[in-house]
């Protein structure tokens, strides 16, 4: 996990909310008040289960940025919305979640990309030969 400003939050990017990693959607910068620091109204969408977060923080606030990990596994069986994956450096084999947007391109003996994003396994793309 790395720390980076709230003003830092650009579009794209990933932050922790609520111990959850989120991509941020949104980033609203107001100027700063006659007396006061200029305040960041960041919205963003958690990975995990898509909600959708909205925080106000002032812009020299700290928020933890989550370190990604990007990694291929090939497909051993699948079921409706979970896959039995084996890890294409380590060989480890795991069972994962299928997001609904690629259950129809999930097969046996596919290849995935796959994140490892706060201890949650996460999967991004199915990869053609």
């Amino acid at each position: 996990v790395k720390h980076i400003h709230a003003t830092d939050c650009k579009q794209g990017r990933y932050v922790i909310f609520d111990g959850k990693a989120c991509v941020v959607r949104n980033l609203e910068i107001s100027r700063p008040g006659k007396h006061g620091h200029a305040k960041c109204r960041v919205e963003a969408i958690a990975m995990i289960d898509g909600k959708k977060i909205v925080k106000i923080l002032p812009g020299h606030d700290r928020v933890e940025s989550p370190i990604i990990e990007k990694k291929t596994a090939q497909v051993l069986s699948h079921s409706e919305d979970k896959a039995n994956v084996m890890d294409m450096e380590t060989y480890e084999t795991f069972d994962i979640v299928i997001p609904t947007e690629l259950k129809d391109k999930i097969e046996d003996g596919v290849q995935v990309l796959y994140w490892i994003v706060l201890d949650e396994k996460i999967v991004k793309e199915v990869r053609t030969a």
